[in-house]
């Protein structure tokens, strides 16, 4: 896998940076971002990471040895570079990742407090924020099995929130898989655009993974039943609601139930819902029923809470599978 520093045209396909690539099967569309985590609480040191709930998706998909691309842009800056290291470290696909000179790498910081962790960002102007239609991997997500969106991928711009429903078309007209996750910002933007851009991409959702807060926030429900009629009754076949602690509620239009999570002594919840996400996400592509993907994919994100930081702390599949199996 490679991927040029130097400036992509807009017009040059990311396909054709990488003739050789390595042909994902999961595919995540977003932006990622430098992270710099605070080390402790009341400390004014911080440490150097990495985030963005798509990216942390996809690489969680790929430490359960699932084959998954990342589509977006960085800038070419320090930041770009440091994250195009990374996927290439994880088995990420990056030929399908634009180099825009114009613009940098986004970049965001995490405070912990008493009342848990918090989130400021740079990231206006970013890379990712000027993705468009035109610049989407249409031959790579036609070739994928499941394509992975998120509501901040919608929110970012009007751009890059055009290029995500285009990409939710162009997969469904090609039988690839949609999963979606809420990740509800409204720093990003105001509930009501928010409300009716999501309920428009999860009409056109196969696999929805909301969490509790984003998901009541946008329905005004409260109810686990509730929310999963509604959310069932928009076209999504599955919902894997995140209950943190408590594991996640999983339903079809046959069947629901609780899925137990996995207890842990946990120290930081970053990411632990993209761990999550990207866990199921590879299961299910590995033959998994949902409720066995949401097994697993419960003790992914608990053990994920055991280190500071979105990426450092995922487990890999084996660790995982060593948990289950104990």
């Amino acid at each position: 896998m490679t991927a040029s520093m130097a400036g992509t045209p807009a017009a040059q396909t990311p396909e054709s940076r990488a003739s050789d690539a390595r042909r994902p099967e999961i595919l995540a569309l977003g932006e990622a971002m430098i992270e710099f985590n605070q080390s402790a609480k009341d400390q004014p040191n911080y440490l150097q990471g990495f985030g963005g709930d798509t990216s942390n998706f996809c690489i969680a998909a790929a430490r359960q040895g699932a084959k998954t691309g990342f589509v977006s842009a960085v800038g070419s800056d320090h930041f770009g570079r440091l994250l195009i290291d990374l996927w290439e470290r994880e088995q990420v696909e990056t030929s399908l990742v634009r180099v825009d000179p114009h613009a940098p790498t986004g970049v965001y910081f995490v405070s912990h407090g008493p009342e848990g962790h918090a989130f400021d960002y740079l990231r206006a102007g970013s890379a990712a924020s000027r993705y468009a239609p035109d610049d989407l991997p249409l031959d790579a997500i036609a070739a994928a099995k499941v394509i992975h969106l998120s509501g901040i991928s919608l929110a970012i711009s009007v751009s890059a929130c055009d290029a995500a429903l285009a990409a939710i078309g162009h997969a469904r007209a090609n039988g690839v898989l949609v999963s979606f996750d809420t990740n509800l910002r409204l720093k990003l933007w105001p509930l009501a655009r928010a409300r009716a851009v999501m309920l428009e991409a999860i009409r056109q959702t196969d696999i929805c993974l909301p969490s509790w807060d984003d998901v009541t926030e946008l329905t005004g429900l409260t109810g686990r039943d509730e929310i999963v009629d509604f959310l069932l009754s928009h076209g999504p076949r599955v919902v894997a609601l995140k209950l943190g602690k408590e594991g996640s509620y999983i339903a079809t239009p046959d069947e629901r139930r609780v899925v137990p999570g996995h207890v842990v002594n946990a120290v930081d919840a970053t990411g632990a819902g993209d761990c999550f996400g990207g866990a199921f996400i590879a299961r299910i592509v590995a033959g998994d029923d949902p409720f066995q993907a949401a097994r697993y994919a419960n003790v992914a994100a608990a053990l994920s809470t055991q280190g500071y930081g979105a990426v450092a702390p995922i487990p890999s599949r084996a660790t995982v599978e060593h948990i289950l199996a104990g």
